[in-house]
């Protein structure tokens, strides 16, 4: 025989009570949320697939958002390229119209003043800064001016001007990820853009007996070639040929020092691994002085110049009255500037149009993203509204049911 309390009807009936409380309230939340699931437990399978779905929805977002910064940084940087290269068509119209031997040096006198202030704007140009306040040709040194101008005194100008200017930037290796493991090409550097021939550094330094002490690393143009211990000048002269930077290497057979040569227009960049000085035992580089490009070796031979040095030279020339170089070295020099920077105008349209139609790809995918995991996750409104008016209606009868059942004074015990 058991005994029952008077407790026990009104216990088990508030437990009940608080149960259905409970599954009202879950009810109403989900309908606020339109989630079905508030908790794992609620559907275990399609919470996981929500959850994965919900990470890969977020590197979705990631990525259009890298497309449109890609997007807006490459506007910016052909637009200033685009403004370089007229400035450069100006140069060339001057420069054929100075070759013209017809007139005195007081008329070209006139056109070296021109082409002095269009020198100037294209330094400008070339050290502009973005919207975001970095340098947009300094590569990897966002915040350093790419181009450092050394101003003297130029016959034919009455104000100083500039008569050398050298490239302070990085190369431009900053990349963005637009896609899983797929990366976009930022920048073009000033080393790239504002170029005009092909550099060639050669070493005047013998390294016919020349071995490698440790096995380490150089950098040519961002790219990383391992030496090994042993190898000599013509086993890292083929190492440098087989890799990605853009340059060729050689053996001079006269001063059997080894040759850089780049394979296109643009600044090369040499550095040693940390704690390495083969670079620099082969002649090439100073070492790592810290103190930006060019850090070339002093007893090297460099050749192979910049835009801002082709526009110098014609400049200094139209001041003297030089027709034949104006006609000849300088308008070639001019020409080669305008072929790279063309084809760098051209290099940027394609990554453009490349992250535009990334972008389009990205705005198609995420919608279908979101409908799966809304179809996972999503909450039917109708039925879940109708489920909460029986709920309700459940709730009051049982509240009504148990005002009849239960004491609720003391007279109803002492009947």
């Amino acid at each position: 025989m058991f005994r029952i309390s008077t407790n026990l009807p009104n216990d088990d009936m508030q437990y009940r009570l608080r149960r259905k409380e409970e599954e009202l309230t879950g009810i109403q939340a989900k309908i606020a949320s339109q989630n079905r699931i508030r908790e794992m437990r609620d559907d275990p399978l399609a919470a996981s697939h929500a959850v994965r779905y919900a990470s890969y929805m977020t590197r979705l977002e990631r990525f259009e958002k890298n497309t449109l910064d890609a997007r807006e940084h490459y506007e910016f940087t052909d637009a200033y390229l685009r403004h370089a290269n007229d400035i450069m068509q100006r140069v060339r119209e001057i420069a054929v119209q100075g070759a013209n031997g017809v007139w005195a040096q007081e008329d070209t006198q006139k056109m070296g003043v021109e082409v002095n202030e269009l020198l100037k704007e294209l330094i400008s140009t070339a050290n502009a800064t973005g919207p975001d306040g970095k340098q947009i040709f300094a590569g990897d040194k966002a915040f350093t001016q790419p181009f450092r101008i050394a101003e003297g005194a130029v016959p034919g100008l009455a104000e100083t001007a500039a008569v050398r200017v050298e490239y302070r930037g990085a190369g431009a290796n900053r990349r963005l990820e637009i896609t899983d493991r797929t990366y976009a090409n930022l920048d073009i550097s000033g080393g790239e853009a504002f170029w005009a021939e092909k550099m060639r550094i050669a070493s005047n330094t013998d390294a016919e007996a020349y071995q490698v002490q440790n096995s380490t690393s150089i950098f040519i143009d961002g790219a990383e070639i391992p030496v090994t211990q042993g190898d000599n000048v013509r086993t890292i002269a083929a190492k440098i040929n087989d890799s990605s930077a853009p340059v060729k290497a050689s053996i001079d057979p006269q001063t059997r020092g080894i040759v850089i040569t780049g394979t296109d227009s643009h600044f090369i960049r040499m550095e040693d691994a940390q704690g390495s000085t083969v670079l620099q035992d082969l002649g090439l580089t100073r070492g790592n002085t810290g103190q930006g490009a060019p850090n070339y070796s002093n007893s090297a031979t460099v050749s192979g110049g910049s835009l801002f040095e082709v526009v110098i030279g014609l400049r200094d020339a139209l001041l003297g009255g030089d027709t034949l170089y104006a006609g000849g070295q300088g308008l070639g020099g001019v020409d080669q500037a305008m072929n790279n920077l063309q084809a760098r105008i051209a290099d940027m349209g394609s990554r453009a149009e490349r992250v535009e139609s990334t972008w389009k790809r990205l705005n198609e995918e995420i919608p279908n993203v979101q409908e799966t995991i809304s179809r996972e996750t999503g909450l039917d409104l109708a039925s879940a509204a109708m489920t909460l008016g029986m709920m309700d209606m459940a709730h009051k009868a049982a509240l009504q049911t148990a005002a009849k059942i239960l004491p609720v004074t003391l007279l109803d015990f002492l009947r």
